[in-house]
Formats: C-alpha cells, structure tokens, sequence
C-alpha cells in the first residue's frame, strides 16, 4: 500500500482551495506539495503495540488509518480510547499512552505544556494537528429544514435565555420558517471535551458568552447533559426539540439536521468539508519549531467560511518516548499525515488539512526521536 502520493496533495489543495494557513513564527516547515509524506514502515516489519486515548471527535478518523495501518502493519496493534479530549490529555502526561488525541491544544493556564514536557523527560511535547473537524449545530424539529441560526441566537439557546423553538430571535434568523413552541433541550457533552472547548471559544468570539471556554461545559449555562460524540448524536436523534453541536461526522453517521451559521459578516453558511475549510485556511501558527498549535479566527469574515470549526491535535513527545513507541508513533503520524491518510477523511465527515500546514506536520513527524 503506498502511503504518499503527490498529485493526490495537488488534488486536496484543488478540491478544498486552500491556500497558506497564514503567516506564523514556524519557520521549519515545507510546502506539503514538495516534502516527502512519511510513509512508515510500509514493508510490514513493525511489531508492538501503540496505546494511545482521547477526542472522540477524531474516533472515526483513527479506526480508518487504523484499519489502514495495521493491514500494511499486521504485526502493530493500535489501541485507541476515545475516553475524551481531557482524559486523553491527562493520559499522555501520566504516561500511560504514547499519545493523546484533542481537540485543542495544551493550555498554558492549566499548566499542561510543562507538565507534558516534564513527561516526555529528554524532549519536549508538541501539538500536531492532523483532522480537520468542522462542528455541526444540530437539531430536531420535525417540519422545520435548513434552519438558520446567528451566533448570538446560539449563545441565548446555550445558556438557557431561548427556551422556544418560536423564540422572536429564532424567528428573526428564520423569517420564513413555520417554528413550533416546542420547547428547546439544549444538550452539551457531559464530559471534558476539546469540543465543547471550541464551541466555547467561538460563543466566547462571537456571542457575548460570559463563562470562560473551557474543555468542561459550563454548569451555571444549565441544559442537559450527554457522554462523548456518540451520546450527543443519539441524545438529539431521540428527543424532539433538541440542539446540540457535534463533529460533521457524528453528524452525518446519525443523520441529524444541520442549521447554517452566521459568519462574521454575518452570511449564513451551510456547512459543508469545503466551507469549514475556509476557516481553517486563516489559521495562524502559535507554536515554535515543531510544537504547531494552531489560533483560529472564530469571527471570520470570510465568504463562505463556517465558523464553528475544531483541529484535533495529536499531542506526543518530539523526543522521550520509549524506543519502541518513538518507532511505532513516527510510523502512524508519518501514515496519518500522508496523502492516502489525508484523502481518507473526506468521506468520513471530515475535512483535509490545508497543504501548507500538512508540510509543516510532515516536518515535525520527521523530528520525532
């Protein structure tokens, strides 16, 4: 199985129209276009296991390059618990797991950077996105399609201020919708999650959210509860009247109604792989050398961008690992960031990443040792 392929890097970059992630102080990276995609071990000799937890927003994405990997790999055995973006965090620096899948990157107010380089002893911990995951406002109301909804309707629905479905600031954002007095039941994941912590960020942005973003759901918001991507998903499949945000892909899988969202210049936009791409390609580098934590701009004026988007990170040691898991991490991220691994999202409800930054996540796999 080949691992990389050039055109298909041309092809991503065509289909998404994605140009440079912006300027940043990274000043190691390679256009994705002209760095060869590590391919690991693509001859079957790796042997161990990779122990490795956290965002289940990625969930779907790992089980392909898992599938993947391992029918290359037959002798690798890759366990992934999609226990959370916090647990997995909390996972990586106890050492339990040789990395953490999440949807944010480690936070300087918790301390999490130094705690993790403290676990990877000899080195340094980094950020590496690798998934693109757009979230998706989503809803059940039966009669009611192509709902629309500004962020500021989004951020009175999330803390508890909109309590009908035929609210006047839900009927302003839909003036032509038929909206039932349903009440609403607004749920948000009962777990810490790197997506709840995005959702956060771009109330935070855009909506006049006065609670701090953060991995855990703010209490004082009230709404109802539900565990991981999956129970968010069944949760609004099974109650009428429900709201949500979930990853596009959750999304898709369950077959859940999705409202378009206003951007910065206030545009409702469908989201779609390419429109959450429109974000992402703004993005800015925040870390230095290989450490590639990304700021993106929630407020987007854009046109066409949908701005409720999450990168999920995969967060291991540049160098400290055991022997054993810097060979078999290096191999994965190297398959993960490949062309085959990248063209795999598309069709999972997730969206590749911008060529540019690929490069630059080439580089920083290369560096693992």
């Amino acid at each position: 199985m080949k691992y990389a392929g050039r055109l298909a890097v041309a092809a991503i970059a065509g289909v998404l129209s994605l140009a440079a992630c912006g300027t940043d102080n990274n000043s190691g990276g390679t256009d994705a276009a002209s760095a060869p995609a590590s391919s690991g071990d693509a001859g079957g000799g790796l042997s161990g296991t990779i122990n490795a937890a956290g965002s289940s927003a990625q969930a779907n994405a790992i089980a392909e390059w898992k599938k993947s990997f391992q029918s290359s790999n037959p002798g690798v055995s890759i366990n992934y618990q999609p226990s959370g973006s916090g647990a997995g965090v909390q996972a990586f620096i106890q050492g339990t797991v040789a990395f953490a899948g999440s949807d944010s990157a480690l936070k300087d107010d918790k301390g999490e950077p130094a705690q993790a380089d403290a676990r990877c002893k000899t080195g340094k911990a980094i950020n590496l996105p690798m998934v693109t995951g757009p979230v998706a406002v989503v809803y059940n109301l039966p009669g009611v399609d192509g709902l629309q909804l500004s962020p500021k309707t989004i951020g009175g629905i999330f803390n508890n201020q909109i309590t009908k479905w035929d609210d006047p600031a839900i009927k302003k954002d839909n003036p032509d919708a038929k909206l039932p007095s349903t009440a609403i039941q607004a749920y948000h994941r009962s777990d810490e999650s790197g997506t709840s912590d995005n959702f956060t960020k771009f109330l935070a942005a855009t909506a006049d959210w006065p609670y701090e973003p953060a991995k855990a759901f703010p209490a004082e918001a009230k709404g109802l509860g539900a565990k991981g991507s999956d129970g968010i998903a069944q949760a609004i499949k099974s109650a009428e009247g429900s709201v949500s945000y979930v990853e596009l892909s959750f999304a898709e899988n369950s077959g859940l109604q999705k409202a378009k969202v206003a951007n910065g210049s206030g545009e409702f936009v469908e989201l779609t792989p390419e429109s959450a791409a429109k974000t992402v390609e703004a993005a800015t580098v925040e870390g230095t050398g290989n450490d590639l934590k990304l700021k993106i701009d929630y407020a987007t004026s854009a046109a066409g961008a949908y701005p409720i988007v999450l990168v999920t990170y995969e967060i291991t040691c540049e160098k400290g690992l055991s022997p054993e898991d810097t060979k078999l991490v290096k191999a994965f991220l190297g398959y993960t960031s490949s062309d085959e691994g990248q063209q795999a999202l598309t069709s999972l409800g997730y969206a590749p990443l911008p060529a540019s930054l690929l490069g630059k996540v080439r580089t920083a796999v290369e560096a693992i040792s």
